[in-house]
Protein backbone atom coordinates (compact mmCIF):
# COMPACT_ATOMS: atom_id res chain seq x y z
CA UNK A 1 0.00 0.00 0.00
CA UNK A 2 1.14 3.51 -0.79
CA UNK A 3 2.30 5.58 1.75
CA UNK A 4 -0.28 8.38 2.24
CA UNK A 5 2.78 10.76 2.02
CA UNK A 6 2.81 9.71 -1.56
CA UNK A 7 -0.60 9.83 -2.29
CA UNK A 8 -0.14 13.48 -2.78
CA UNK A 9 1.96 15.63 -5.12
CA UNK A 10 4.96 17.65 -4.13
CA UNK A 11 2.54 21.19 -4.40
CA UNK A 12 -0.25 20.46 -2.48
CA UNK A 13 1.94 19.13 0.61
CA UNK A 14 3.86 22.30 0.42
CA UNK A 15 0.23 23.93 0.24
CA UNK A 16 -0.63 22.24 3.30
CA UNK A 17 2.70 23.07 4.99
CA UNK A 18 1.73 26.75 4.20
CA UNK A 19 -1.43 26.29 5.60
CA UNK A 20 0.44 24.47 9.02
CA UNK A 21 2.49 27.63 9.21
CA UNK A 22 0.12 30.27 9.15
CA UNK A 23 -1.77 28.25 11.67
CA UNK A 24 0.88 27.71 14.09
CA UNK A 25 1.69 32.06 13.87
CA UNK A 26 -1.70 32.61 15.07
CA UNK A 27 -1.79 29.98 18.02
CA UNK A 28 1.00 31.98 18.77
CA UNK A 29 -1.07 34.99 19.14
CA UNK A 30 -4.04 33.31 20.27
CA UNK A 31 -1.26 32.00 23.13
CA UNK A 32 -0.08 35.38 23.73
CA UNK A 33 -3.41 37.13 23.63
CA UNK A 34 -4.52 34.30 26.41
CA UNK A 35 -1.87 34.62 29.32
CA UNK A 36 -1.56 38.82 28.40
CA UNK A 37 -5.68 38.69 29.04
CA UNK A 38 -5.04 37.30 32.82
CA UNK A 39 -5.98 33.36 31.33
CA UNK A 40 -3.26 30.56 32.66
CA UNK A 41 -0.57 29.80 30.81
CA UNK A 42 -1.77 26.55 30.47
CA UNK A 43 -5.93 26.96 29.74
CA UNK A 44 -4.68 27.91 26.01
CA UNK A 45 -2.97 24.59 25.38
CA UNK A 46 -5.66 22.24 26.90
CA UNK A 47 -8.38 24.42 24.83
CA UNK A 48 -6.15 24.28 22.16
CA UNK A 49 -5.86 20.34 22.22
CA UNK A 50 -9.41 19.70 23.42
CA UNK A 51 -11.25 22.38 21.34
CA UNK A 52 -9.12 22.85 18.47
CA UNK A 53 -11.19 25.25 17.32
CA UNK A 54 -9.34 28.69 16.78
CA UNK A 55 -12.44 31.13 15.91
CA UNK A 56 -14.56 29.80 19.13
CA UNK A 57 -11.20 29.71 21.32
CA UNK A 58 -10.45 33.65 20.49
CA UNK A 59 -13.92 33.83 21.19
CA UNK A 60 -14.40 32.50 24.63
CA UNK A 61 -11.34 34.12 25.62
CA UNK A 62 -12.14 37.57 23.91
CA UNK A 63 -15.62 37.54 25.83
CA UNK A 64 -14.65 36.15 29.04
CA UNK A 65 -11.73 38.77 29.22
CA UNK A 66 -14.15 42.03 28.62
CA UNK A 67 -16.36 40.64 31.41
CA UNK A 68 -18.77 38.63 29.90
CA UNK A 69 -20.03 34.98 31.20
CA UNK A 70 -18.19 31.96 30.61
CA UNK A 71 -21.77 30.31 29.80
CA UNK A 72 -22.05 33.04 27.24
CA UNK A 73 -18.70 32.59 26.01
CA UNK A 74 -19.57 28.96 25.74
CA UNK A 75 -22.31 29.30 23.69
CA UNK A 76 -21.08 32.14 21.32
CA UNK A 77 -18.15 29.36 20.88
CA UNK A 78 -21.15 26.79 20.28
CA UNK A 79 -22.70 28.69 17.36
CA UNK A 80 -19.62 29.85 15.70
CA UNK A 81 -18.64 25.58 15.47
CA UNK A 82 -21.94 24.82 14.46
CA UNK A 83 -20.29 25.35 10.79
CA UNK A 84 -19.20 21.87 11.43
CA UNK A 85 -22.34 20.21 10.84
CA UNK A 86 -22.42 20.46 7.08
CA UNK A 87 -18.33 19.82 6.99
CA UNK A 88 -19.47 16.75 8.10
CA UNK A 89 -21.94 15.49 5.65
CA UNK A 90 -19.86 17.24 2.66
CA UNK A 91 -16.71 14.65 3.44
CA UNK A 92 -18.47 11.39 5.09
CA UNK A 93 -15.70 8.94 3.24
CA UNK A 94 -13.02 10.63 4.76
CA UNK A 95 -12.95 10.74 8.41
CA UNK A 96 -12.58 7.04 8.99
CA UNK A 97 -14.26 4.14 10.40
CA UNK A 98 -14.30 2.63 13.69
CA UNK A 99 -11.90 3.47 16.47
CA UNK A 100 -10.57 6.07 14.03
CA UNK A 101 -13.76 8.31 12.94
CA UNK A 102 -13.74 10.24 16.99
CA UNK A 103 -9.95 10.92 15.97
CA UNK A 104 -11.11 11.86 12.34
CA UNK A 105 -14.05 14.16 13.98
CA UNK A 106 -12.01 15.74 16.52
CA UNK A 107 -9.28 16.81 13.91
CA UNK A 108 -11.80 18.14 11.28
CA UNK A 109 -11.40 21.90 11.13
CA UNK A 110 -11.82 24.50 8.29
CA UNK A 111 -8.14 23.86 6.78
CA UNK A 112 -8.80 20.07 6.85
CA UNK A 113 -11.78 20.56 5.10
CA UNK A 114 -11.43 22.70 2.59
CA UNK A 115 -7.77 20.74 1.66
CA UNK A 116 -9.83 18.09 1.41
CA UNK A 117 -12.38 19.26 -0.91
CA UNK A 118 -9.95 20.15 -3.02
CA UNK A 119 -8.82 17.03 -4.30
CA UNK A 120 -9.94 15.28 -7.22
CA UNK A 121 -10.86 11.49 -5.78
CA UNK A 122 -11.56 9.73 -2.44
CA UNK A 123 -7.59 8.68 -2.21
CA UNK A 124 -6.33 12.20 -2.28
CA UNK A 125 -9.28 13.61 0.21
CA UNK A 126 -8.79 11.04 2.50
CA UNK A 127 -4.64 11.85 2.12
CA UNK A 128 -5.23 15.52 2.60
CA UNK A 129 -7.88 15.34 5.24
CA UNK A 130 -5.46 13.17 7.84
CA UNK A 131 -2.52 15.10 7.26
CA UNK A 132 -3.98 18.62 7.60
CA UNK A 133 -6.04 17.82 10.59
CA UNK A 134 -3.36 15.99 12.25
CA UNK A 135 -0.79 18.76 11.18
CA UNK A 136 -3.36 21.50 12.72
CA UNK A 137 -3.56 19.32 16.13
CA UNK A 138 0.28 19.92 16.48
CA UNK A 139 0.55 23.07 15.20
CA UNK A 140 -2.28 24.85 16.47
CA UNK A 141 -1.33 23.84 20.11
CA UNK A 142 2.31 24.26 19.78
CA UNK A 143 1.69 27.64 18.25
CA UNK A 144 -0.41 28.42 21.51
CA UNK A 145 2.31 27.44 23.64
CA UNK A 146 4.95 29.46 22.35
CA UNK A 147 2.47 32.13 22.39
CA UNK A 148 1.50 31.79 26.08
CA UNK A 149 5.07 31.41 27.15
CA UNK A 150 6.03 35.04 25.46
CA UNK A 151 3.38 36.32 26.86
CA UNK A 152 4.35 35.58 30.30
CA UNK A 153 7.62 37.52 29.21
CA UNK A 154 6.30 40.30 27.25
CA UNK A 155 3.50 41.69 28.91
CA UNK A 156 2.11 43.81 26.26
CA UNK A 157 2.33 42.10 23.23
CA UNK A 158 1.32 45.02 20.72
CA UNK A 159 5.29 45.97 20.84
CA UNK A 160 5.71 43.23 18.88
CA UNK A 161 2.49 42.77 17.13
CA UNK A 162 0.76 39.61 18.02
CA UNK A 163 -1.87 41.44 18.67
CA UNK A 164 -3.09 42.21 15.21
CA UNK A 165 -2.53 39.05 13.60
CA UNK A 166 -5.38 37.20 14.47
CA UNK A 167 -7.91 40.15 12.98
CA UNK A 168 -5.44 40.33 9.95
CA UNK A 169 -6.27 37.06 9.36
CA UNK A 170 -10.00 37.15 9.47
CA UNK A 171 -9.95 40.05 7.14
CA UNK A 172 -8.10 37.99 4.70
CA UNK A 173 -10.59 35.34 4.66
CA UNK A 174 -13.62 37.94 5.17
CA UNK A 175 -12.91 40.37 2.64
CA UNK A 176 -13.30 37.96 0.12
CA UNK A 177 -16.59 36.02 0.74
CA UNK A 178 -18.06 40.07 1.22
CA UNK A 179 -16.88 40.63 -2.22
CA UNK A 180 -18.21 37.44 -3.59
CA UNK A 181 -21.91 37.69 -2.46
CA UNK A 182 -24.26 40.37 -1.11
CA UNK A 183 -26.04 38.75 0.90
CA UNK A 184 -23.08 37.80 2.93
CA UNK A 185 -22.45 41.87 2.85
CA UNK A 186 -25.82 42.09 4.19
CA UNK A 187 -25.64 39.28 6.81
CA UNK A 188 -22.48 41.01 8.41
CA UNK A 189 -23.78 44.97 8.59
CA UNK A 190 -26.81 43.96 10.04
CA UNK A 191 -25.17 41.64 12.71
CA UNK A 192 -22.35 44.57 13.17
CA UNK A 193 -25.30 47.39 13.35
CA UNK A 194 -26.88 44.35 15.69
CA UNK A 195 -24.20 44.27 17.96
CA UNK A 196 -23.35 48.00 18.20
CA UNK A 197 -26.42 48.63 19.66
CA UNK A 198 -26.93 45.63 21.76
CA UNK A 199 -23.93 46.32 23.58
CA UNK A 200 -25.27 49.66 24.67
CA UNK A 201 -27.46 47.80 27.01
CA UNK A 202 -26.70 43.74 27.33
CA UNK A 203 -23.47 43.07 28.94
CA UNK A 204 -20.47 42.18 27.78
CA UNK A 205 -20.48 38.97 25.20
CA UNK A 206 -23.72 39.10 24.33
CA UNK A 207 -23.68 41.65 21.69
CA UNK A 208 -21.85 38.87 19.81
CA UNK A 209 -24.20 36.48 20.00
CA UNK A 210 -26.67 39.09 18.95
CA UNK A 211 -25.00 39.72 15.72
CA UNK A 212 -25.53 36.48 14.69
CA UNK A 213 -29.17 36.89 13.97
CA UNK A 214 -27.23 38.55 10.56
CA UNK A 215 -27.27 34.52 9.49
CA UNK A 216 -30.68 34.55 8.81
CA UNK A 217 -30.11 37.43 6.22
CA UNK A 218 -27.50 34.98 4.77
CA UNK A 219 -29.63 32.26 4.46
CA UNK A 220 -32.76 34.97 2.92
CA UNK A 221 -30.14 35.79 0.33
CA UNK A 222 -29.46 32.35 -0.64
CA UNK A 223 -32.49 31.85 -1.04
CA UNK A 224 -33.32 34.58 -3.32
CA UNK A 225 -30.21 33.91 -5.93
CA UNK A 226 -31.28 30.34 -6.02
CA UNK A 227 -35.15 31.47 -6.97
CA UNK A 228 -33.18 33.97 -9.51
CA UNK A 229 -30.93 31.01 -10.94
CA UNK A 230 -32.55 29.52 -14.03
CA UNK A 231 -33.14 25.91 -13.84
CA UNK A 232 -33.58 25.89 -10.46
CA UNK A 233 -36.98 25.32 -8.73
Amino acid sequence: MRSIWRTLDRDTLSGIAAVLLAVGLIGVSYGATAVTSGFPLWLPIVLGVLILAGGSEFLFIGIVAAGGSPVAAALAGLLVNARHVPYGLSIPDVVGTGWRRPIGVHVMNDESVALALAQPDVARRRAAYWISGLGVLLAWPGGAAIGALIGTVVPDTSVIGLDAVFPAVLLALVVPALRARAATMRAALFGAAAAVLSSLFLPAGMPVLVALIGVVFTAWGRGEEAISEPGIE
